[in-house]
Order: C-alpha cells, then sequence, then structure tokens
C-alpha cells in the first residue's frame, strides 16, 4: 500500500512578492510583477521588461561571507525553504536526519555567475576566476547548500528538465516517499535568470513578448494578442511529509498530493507536439495515478507561458482530456504567469505552492490581461479577477523544452 503525502510547508518567492502571504495576496488582487529591467544595461536588447524579484536582501537568510559563494539562485531557495520548514515546524533531529531529503532544481543554475567569470577570464586571464566559481554556479547546489544548511542526510537531487524542474522534483519527491525512501522531503526549485545572455538568447530565438511600451500587459495567456512569454525570477519550495509522520508530530497540514504523471512530446527540441499530445499523457497519468476521475477536478493551474503556439495546444489538451468538464466552462484554467511571468525551472514550484493555497483559500487567481481569448483557446480562463469556488482537487502542469512534461494532482485538506 502506498503511502500518503501532505504538504506541511510552503514557501514562494517571485516577482510580486517575496513571501507566501503577499504573493497571494497580490494574485488575487490581480497585480503584476513586470517592470522594467533592473539587474543589467538593456541598451540594444530588443527585450527590456521582466518579472524580477524586488527589494531581495540575501543578508536576512545567510551570513555575507557565506552569500558570496553563492549564486542568486541559491539565495532565493535558502529563503524559500526558510519559509517553508518555519511554516511547517520541523526540526531536523539527529533520529530524523536520515529519512529527511531535498530535491530542489533549476533550469539555468547561475547564469550570472557564469557571465561574470567568463567577463573576468577575457579581461584579467585565468587567475581572476573566483574559486568559489562552480559551486556557485551549478544547479545541485541550492540542493546541496539547503541540505547542509538543515542537516537533511537523506535522498538529494536537482532536477534540471528545463520548465518542468520543479513539478518533476515535487513528484519525484513525492514518490520517494509514498515508497518509504524518506519521511519528509524539501521540494522545489529555483531561478535567478535574468541575466543579459538569458534574455539575448531567449530574444534570439523570438520566444519573449517585446511589449516594451507596456510591459505589465506582456504577458497575456491565451489572449489572441499573445507574442511571447515573460522572463521571472524567484523560487517554490514545498515541505512534503508521510501522513502520518507528519500527524504524529502534530503538524498542521495545507493540502495532500495525490499524483504524477510525466510525458515526453519525443517530437521536437523546442515545438510542441500538436494538440497538445504529449501534455495530455501527463495529465491522464496523474489523474490515473490519483485515482481521481476528470471531472472531480475543480481547476487546472496552467502553463500557459503567454506563447502564441503553446497556449492553444494547452487549451487543446486540456479540453481532450477533460472533455466536457471543460468544453462547457464548469471547469476552471488560470495561468498566474500573467502576474509573475514564466519562473522557468522554478514554475513549477511556484505554481505547486499557488494551487496549493486555491485550495486551502477556495479562491481561484485570475488571468490578467485577457481582452478577449484566441480562436484556439476555448475553455473558462478567470479572465482579470479572482473568483471564489468549491473545489476539492487541483491538477498543475509544467513543460518544458525537449518535450518533458509534468502535472501534479492536489487535495484540499479535509480530516
Amino acid at each position: 500500500m502506498r503511502r500518503r503525502v501532505v504538504i506541511t510547508g510552503l514557501g514562494l518567492i517571485c516577482g510580486v512578492g517575496n513571501t507566501t502571504e503577499k504573493v497571494w495576496g497580490q494574485l488575487l488582487a490581480g497585480a503584476s510583477g513586470v517592470g522594467p529591467i533592473q539587474a543589467f544595461d538593456t541598451t540594444g536588447f530588443p527585450v527590456n521588461f521582466a518579472a524580477e524579484v524586488k527589494n531581495f536582501d540575501p543578508l536576512e537568510f545567510i551570513d555575507k561571507k557565506e552569500s558570496r559563494k553563492m549564486g542568486r539562485f541559491i539565495h532565493l531557495a535558502i529563503a524559500a525553504t526558510q519559509e517553508a520548514m518555519q511554516q511547517s515546524g520541523l526540526v531536523v533531529t539527529p533520529e530524523i536526519e536520515e529519512r529527511v531529503g531535498v530535491f530542489i532544481g533549476s533550469g539555468i543554475g547561475g547564469f550570472e555567475i557564469i557571465e561574470r567569470e567568463h567577463q573576468n577570464l577575457m579581461q584579467g586571464g585565468p587567475r581572476k576566476i573566483s574559486p568559489f566559481f562552480i559551486p556557485a554556479a551549478i544547479v545541485n547546489m541550492a540542493a546541496g547548500q539547503v541540505s547542509i544548511r538543515y542537516g537533511a542526510k537523506g535522498p538529494i537531487s536537482a532536477t534540471a528538465t528545463a520548465c518542468a524542474t520543479s513539478a518533476n522534483s515535487i513528484g519525484d519527491s513525492f514518490r520517494m516517499i509514498q515508497h518509504g525512501e524518506a519521511d519528509v522531503m524539501l521540494a522545489g526549485g529555483s531561478e535567478a535568470a535574468v541575466t543579459g545572455l538569458t534574455i539575448g538568447g531567449f530574444a534570439a530565438m523570438r520566444a519573449l513578448s517585446t511589449r516594451n511600451d507596456d510591459p505589465q500587459a506582456a504577458s497575456r495567456p491565451f489572449d489572441k494578442d499573445r507574442d511571447g512569454f515573460v522572463l521571472g525570477e524567484g523560487a517554490g519550495m514545498l515541505v512534503l511529509e508521510e501522513l502520518e509522520f507528519a500527524k504524529a508530530r502534530g503538524a498542521n497540514i495545507l493540502g495532500e498530493i495525490l499524483g504524477y504523471g510525466m510525458s515526453a512530446d519525443a517530437y521536437h527540441m523546442t515545438g510542441i507536439a500538436p494538440e497538445g499530445m504529449g501534455a495530455q499523457r501527463s495529465m491522464r497519468a496523474a489523474l490515473k495515478d490519483s485515482g481521481i476521475l476528470p471531472e472531480e477536478v475543480g481547476y487546472v493551474n496552467a502553463h500557459a507561458t503567454s506563447t502564441p503556439a503553446g497556449d492553444g495546444n494547452e487549451s487543446q489538451a486540456i479540453a481532450a482530456v477533460f472533455g466536457e468538464h471543460a468544453t462547457s466552462k464548469t471547469l476552471k484554467v488560470s495561468s498566474t504567469k500573467s502576474m509573475t511571468g514564466h519562473l522557468l525551472g522554478a514554475a513549477g514550484g511556484l505554481e505547486a505552492g499557488i494551487t496549493a493555497m486555491a485550495l486551502m483559500q477556495q479562491k481561484i487567481p485570475p488571468t490578467i490581461n485577457l481582452a478577449e481569448p484566441g480562436a484556439d483557446c476555448v475553455l473558462d480562463y478567470v479572465a482579470n479577477q479572482a473568483i471564489d469556488a468549491k473545489f476539492d482537487v487541483a491538477l498543475s502542469n509544467s513543460f518544458g523544452f525537449g518535450g518533458i512534461n509534468a502535472s501534479l494532482i492536489m487535495r484540499r485538506w479535509t480530516e
């Protein structure tokens, strides 16, 4: 018999706020976190805006000397984990340390460190490269630093599956607990990729919105005038526990993870399989894993990034999987990326946390900037204003380059 897995802590940071409470409040208010880029000089760039984390001081969480040895994505991961751990009330003692694991992923890792150290190399030669360059930049060091910080000696991993990263981290952690490999997992992802190389690279692909004259209206999932995604940054962390372990220590349970599905498009390195066939398989796998019927799902937090092809294909996939429940607009769908931008590898962690909050609060955050849905977008996208709703089950989607799809199903917690 598979063990049940519950959520006991959330830590969310993104462009609209640096705590879960602030993020949730701003999302319900329909507030955008997008604005002109402050991290670097955008002169000459075709895109000059992003959803940056604002007023974040890593020294509130990390010793100054140690913080210099870490990339910004590690800082954000530590901060989000600290909030999640404080909410959970969990203390990692010697008695449980080998049963506590850490799965934290990142799609890109320390790009700003790579850019800086490459510049040092070009300007001053190899002797100018920092000895902390590698551990500050590599993707697994968010998980490594969190493990060290809390003394978690159980399973540890760092997923890097592009924009499906965090959902895979959470889903894999869910399975670790289900099958008895751990009792607690600190799971999610972090990303801090607002750099010249990243913006320039995505712009060269023509993947980004170019609404430089109106940045807050640029991320517009499902809208007929969507023209690309808006890069965001931040972190999303969940504390997951085996149900009986959580109950035994008197934890406050926030929600339950019921199912996890993943699939491959096997189609194109960046393109999406027609009719979202890979996304369909991922959602169906999550439903099968959870034992939930499609009509039991009340809300889908969509991956929808505001790209012309992606949003339409995901809409088709949802319609195919959920049938009349979706096309009759009984099922509610929204993309919070309209406010947070696209956090790449951290998107799934942030959005899993948002989905958990939606279930707890019985409110669905909106898709802002949705003036008129595209012809290929025919579902209820909770346009522009949050709504109250009664629902017990929700699904969160994350899809990444390489045709990687991941879906998580959660249930509102009731005794």
